[in-house]
């Protein structure tokens, strides 16, 4: 029974999927430690976490039986990538389930920092009525930037238009079409800094985002420029945004996030009078916990029950629909992948995998991971949809994917073709949309089951061959389930694809091999 760590708090709701899960068990221990939490994880499959665990590389070598790693919400600073990615393990976050609380929470920030309420507020609460010295900016028209425009950045600009802001973003990954039906004008960083009467960060901090907003930035601002971030700490460089506040460069800043969280005593920052912040508050509503813990808890019971995988952010993850629709693409590229790694001889240097037909107009990214996981199995132990592109990267193997809109023969076909000190082609396609079969092996047209131990026997044309083989099976005791057989007339070849059961053993392997005839005998588990 797969067992699955709780180390954060999760709400209830979340719990409860969980539990009635059948053949889940749940332990729930929130807020342990690092040593308990090395402990308890030995046995679990399943660890779902907020921000407070950190899942750092010892907790991971610690953890051999663990398959999945669940964050209820977005930022999976606190997981080692590499580390789970290297073990095969997912990660999995769940992006849209506080995307509108933290959306609106910028969007508040935004509100208080351009009217000083916090500073208004307080002012009050010491009995004194300082009405002249908050003076604020209207935010009618101004121009926001909002750097990033993932599920976040998208509400946070349509709340800014709906408060008759312009809203100009920069988005490297983001077409300027996707931008207009928006209702915002897709610019370039610098364009961006000079433009914006107020940025807001909605951005994952990466190598290349950790101190997007630092001294060089800020030299491009407009003076008096507001600065807010609710995305992740780091992405705003804290002692150059100091600097801009003390020189008026920056006229004001919002902070939900902090490189050190908590944030130590007597913070500089945190002091300042220009700043307004808040504890990581970005998530911090009801609903937004009750989403995150109920889509958390569903992702983690139904890859550790069905393998299903959403929201990965270490590979490649579709919804449950169009999962239902690939999963049978799925199986039979691994197959193929499968039936080369074992068939072929000497070190591989690359593998093409070519979609025609219906299965070219899917994402195809899980299928080309299924045949890499087919692929390595003969050669790597713990190779899975996770780590299969990582560890096919570590033997220099070369991943080449192409598309055509027509098969041939088939609605849908996939072809896989292995090069290195031979080139091997094998192809497979669906019969009936959800049954798979092995279609061609190099020249070889064939229609074949790709199931349990099977042996592929090349042999001269020539009569006898067939009846020779199936003595020798016979007097081993080996019964044949399927038999497919295809020609090359011009060549004078054929070849066998014979479904075995049980699996031959060595010495019959070398029987068949030195029949008459016979050029090639090999058995492949699939």
């Amino acid at each position: 029974m797969p067992k699955v760590l709780v180390s954060d708090s999760l709400a209830r709701e979340g719990l409860e999927i969980l539990e009635k899960a059948p053949g889940l068990e749940v332990d729930y221990a929130p807020g342990i430690d690092p040593g308990e939490l090395r402990r308890r994880i030995g046995d679990a499959e399943g660890l779902v976490i907020r921000s407070g665990t950190k899942v750092t590389r010892e907790v991971i070598e610690g953890a051999p039986a663990l398959r999945i790693i669940g964050r209820a919400g977005i930022g999976v600073d606190n997981v080692d990538l590499p580390a789970a990615t290297a073990r095969g393990i997912a990660v999995v976050n769940t992006p849209g389930g506080n995307a509108v609380t933290t959306a609106e929470h910028a969007i508040a920030l935004l509100v208080s920092l351009a009217r000083h309420i916090p500073q208004a507020t307080a002012s009050m609460k010491a009995g004194r009525w300082e009405k002249k010295k908050f003076i604020g900016l209207e935010l009618y028209n101004r121009v926001l930037g909002v750097l990033g425009l993932g599920n976040i950045g998208r509400i946070v600009a349509e709340r800014a238009r709906g408060l008759g802001m312009r809203v100009v973003a920069y988005d490297p990954h983001i077409t300027r079409d996707v931008a207009a039906r928006l209702g915002v004008e897709l610019v370039d960083f610098d364009e961006l800094l000079a433009r914006s009467d107020a940025i807001t960060c909605h951005v994952p901090r990466t190598p290349e985002t950790t101190g997007i907003l630092g001294r060089e930035a800020f030299a491009k601002c407009k003076p008096g420029v507001l600065v807010v971030n609710a995305a992740r700490g780091g992405i705003v460089d804290e002692e150059a945004l100091l600097e801009a506040l003390e020189a008026g460069r920056v006229g004001g800043a919002a902070l939900d996030v902090f490189v050190e969280e908590p944030v130590p005593p007597g913070h500089p920052l945190v002091q300042h009078e220009k700043l307004i912040c808040t504890p990581h508050l970005g998530a911090s509503t009801e609903q937004a916990q009750l989403n995150v813990a109920i889509a958390v808890a569903e992702q983690v019971r139904d890859f550790l029950l069905q393998g299903i995988v959403r929201n990965a952010v270490n590979m490649p993850s579709v919804p449950v629909e169009v999962w239902e629709q690939i999963a049978p693409y799925v199986k039979l590229g691994e197959k193929l992948g499968r039936f080369q790694g074992q068939l072929y001889q000497g070190a591989i240097e690359e593998i093409e995998v070519e979609y025609a037909g219906e299965v070219a107009g899917y994402d195809v990214a899980p299928l080309t991971i299924a045949v890499l996981k087919g692929l390595l199995e003969a050669v790597a132990d713990g190779v899975n949809m996770v780590n299969a592109p990582v560890l096919a990267g570590e033997r220099g193997i070369k991943v080449v994917e192409s598309k055509a809109s027509r098969a041939e023969d088939f609605a849908s076909c996939i072809t896989t073709r292995v090069r290195g000190c031979e080139e091997r082609l094998i192809a497979g396609a669906l019969f009936h949309g959800r049954q798979p079969r092995i279609v061609r092996i190099d020249d070889f047209m064939l229609e074949a089951i790709p199931e349990g131990p099977t042996l592929l026997i090349e042999n001269r044309d020539q009569p006898g061959v067939v009846g020779a083989v199936g003595s020798v099976l016979g007097e081993a005791g080996i019964n044949i389930s399927r038999m497919q057989l295809a020609l090359l007339p011009e060549q004078g070849l054929a070849a066998m694809l014979i479904n075995v059961s049980p699996r031959p053993p060595a010495e019959v392997l070398e029987r068949l091999r030195a029949l008459p005839h016979v050029e090639r005998a090999r058995l492949v588990e699939l």
